[in-house]
């Protein structure tokens, strides 16, 4: 079955110059996005600095996989982020990186992964709790899902350590991303980063804050350790770099912890909403990922061990991240001259792979704009390189695993227990500033089944 969406951006059809650019990516990072980006293998232009947007799967991999330490994170990616996750995995290069990498990899093994999956089924069925006692009335399932996995990812990184403080991490976030996310004329003409941004100075207290409390708190479990389950901070602090022995310190455990924090959640949740707005849209599918559910459930919430029983569930999950994928575009910049699908890329361009319109490109999907879960039916008929709601190449998300064991959990545990249906007149906008997420939320009415 095809089903068209209302719900898309409109993209850019004629050339702009750098203020209206900046005007532009300020409100909206994908209304920068030109319209022949869905149907041309590569983009090129200049605002400011040279930039190219690369459709091409080879050339993506060549990106990703085969250069990688030919494109490091780009200036804005790193001057975005940096203030608040530091050094981290997110933003490390290098050595440093690699290390990091090597050292927290088994936190997120498939066991650890799945010995986490308990925490998703207490969030799962308390947000179902939530959503029962709203009765009759509509509810913003951003708000909810956001809600939902906040609980999770802070369950599954500090459990039951009551001197974290989880609002206040929570709401430094939020406003992190609300004032200093939003992309700065500095950044589109590449000033180095020790120039001061005027957005960023904003949120620095809060962000002090933040910190100040997940230092308390890994300080507070190395001295008295933890008896229960291992934690993502558990298996942290036990992790080492197998090849120098090196451990992480209290502020790159900080660091890296805040990163996982800020993507475990915000991303989650929006792939949740996004996938609720897509099953109130059309009520064939999510009638057939109910039966699936339902059958697989019998009334209980999902757990760790169902996961592999949900493939529809999972298929809705994946097509909602091609159509509206959290992190919408990934920008990189050239370190030295190359070539990508026979244009010439120099010393310092700016090379982005958006996200977006790649899950939209018509060379690579069939009816790109319509919302058809059963293309995930079988992963071999998708190029690896035209589907990267987690990137890919060494640097793919770690989390990955642990984001879609807990997306099924979720989903399949709401579908089982509520009819979802839209509110007229509610449609959300997909707008990106770091993420992208569904402006005005997503307005559904559950009813109990």
């Amino acid at each position: 079955m095809t089903t068209r969406l209302p719900v898309r951006v409109p993209l850019v059809t004629e050339p702009w110059g750098i203020l209206k650019s900046l005007s532009m990516a300020r409100r909206n990072i994908l209304s920068i996005i030109p319209q022949i980006a869905t149907t041309q293998p590569m983009v090129s232009g200049k605002t400011g600095k040279r930039w190219h947007m690369v459709m091409d799967p080879t050339a993506i991999r060549a990106i990703l996989l085969d250069r990688l330490d030919d494109y490091p994170k780009s200036l804005v990616t790193k001057n975005l982020l940096k203030p608040a996750i530091g050094d981290s995995l997110f933003i490390a290069e290098g050595a440093h990186w690699r290390w990091q990498r090597r050292a927290a990899a088994p936190a997120f093994s498939h066991r650890n992964v799945l010995n986490l999956a308990p925490i998703m089924t207490a969030a799962a069925e308390r947000s179902c709790g939530r959503v029962a006692q709203a009765g009759p009335r509509a509810i913003d399932f951003l708000g909810e899902m956001v809600t939902t996995t906040f609980e999770v990812i802070s369950d599954v990184t500090f459990s039951g350590d009551d001197t974290f403080d989880r609002n206040a991490v929570h709401g430094a976030i939020d406003d992190y991303i609300a004032e200093a996310g939003k992309i700065s004329l500095f950044d589109i003409l590449g000033f180095p980063d020790w120039v001061p941004r005027p957005g960023r100075i904003m949120s620095g207290k809060a962000l002090r804050e933040m910190k100040q409390v997940a230092d308390r708190a890994i300080d507070d479990r190395s001295r008295r350790g933890n008896t229960g389950t291992p934690d993502l901070l558990d298996l942290l602090l036990q992790g080492e770099d197998p090849k120098t022995k090196r451990r992480m310190n209290t502020a790159e455990l900080r660091d890296n912890l805040l990163t996982f924090i800020v993507a475990g959640h915000e991303t989650t949740a929006l792939t949740l909403a996004w996938s609720l707005y897509l099953m109130g849209f059309d009520q064939t599918t999510q009638e057939k990922a109910r039966t699936e559910a339902q059958s697989v459930l019998q009334g209980r919430a999902a757990t760790g061990s169902d996961v592999d029983n949900l493939p529809y569930i999972r298929q809705i999950i994946e097509e909602a991240l091609r159509l509206y994928p959290p992190a919408g575009i990934i920008s990189r910049s050239a370190r030295r001259p190359d070539t990508l699908g026979g244009r010439e890329i120099r010393t310092g361009d700016t090379v982005m792979i958006p996200i977006y319109a790649l899950g939209r490109h018509k060379l690579l999907w069939d009816d790109p704009d319509a919302f058809r879960p059963e293309r995930f039916d079988d992963r071999k008929n998708i190029d690896r390189y035209a589907y990267l709601p987690f990137g890919d190449g060494p640097r793919i998300c770690i989390g990955a695993s642990f984001a879609l064991q807990e997306a099924v959990i979720i989903l399949a545990t709401l579908l089982s227990r509520f009819r979802f249906t839209p509110v007229p007149g509610k449609d959300p906008e997909p707008v990106m500033i770091l993420t992208l997420r569904p402006e005005g939320g997503v307005w559904l009415k559950a009813d109990p089944l």
